[in-house]
Formats: C-alpha cells, structure tokens, sequence
C-alpha cells in the first residue's frame, strides 16, 4: 500500500478532528471580539448595538443581544460536533 494512500486515510482523517475542533471554536471567539472590532472601526453591527445598549442602560436589549451571541455560539459548537462525527466515525453524538 503507498505511503500517501496510509496517510490520507488514517493519519489524515485522525488529525482532522482536532484541527476541525479548535478553527470552529476560534471561529465562535471572533464573534465575541466583534464588539471590539466595530467599535475601534466605527461598523455598526451587533456589538455596537450591544454598546450602545450596555451605555443607555437598555436592559431589554442588553439581554437580547447575549441571547443572539449565545445562540450563535451554540449553532457553531453543535456544527462542530457534527464534523466532528462526520470525519471520525467513531465519536458519537
């Protein structure tokens, strides 16, 4: 059997999982630092909204936003461990 074919099936596959875990989980983390980013560029987006909210003591809103961020955050970990499944058959849901 070629070394190449031996890598790409089992070594490959092997080493994906991790790499698949930490890219999505730091994909999630920069959702978190938006609110950093559109502020120091001046973007009106979420995290602004969430500035503004947190300044004008907007309580409804501030509670809105986490549940939007919160959700995000969930649907990026559940996709994660979807692949996750999908590349190694062997974890389980």
């Amino acid at each position: 059997m070629p070394e190449r074919l031996v890598v790409r099936r089992h070594a490959f596959r092997n080493a994906l999982v991790p790499v698949v875990t930490v890219l999505g989980l730091q994909f999630a983390i920069l959702f978190a630092g938006a609110v950093l980013t559109e502020k120091t560029f001046s973007i009106e987006g979420i995290g602004w909204l969430l500035l503004v909210s947190i300044t004008s003591k907007d309580m409804t809103m501030i509670q809105g936003v986490v549940v939007v961020y919160a959700v995000i955050i969930v649907g990026i970990s559940l996709v994660i461990d979807i692949l996750g499944a999908l590349i190694d058959p062997r974890i389980r849901l």
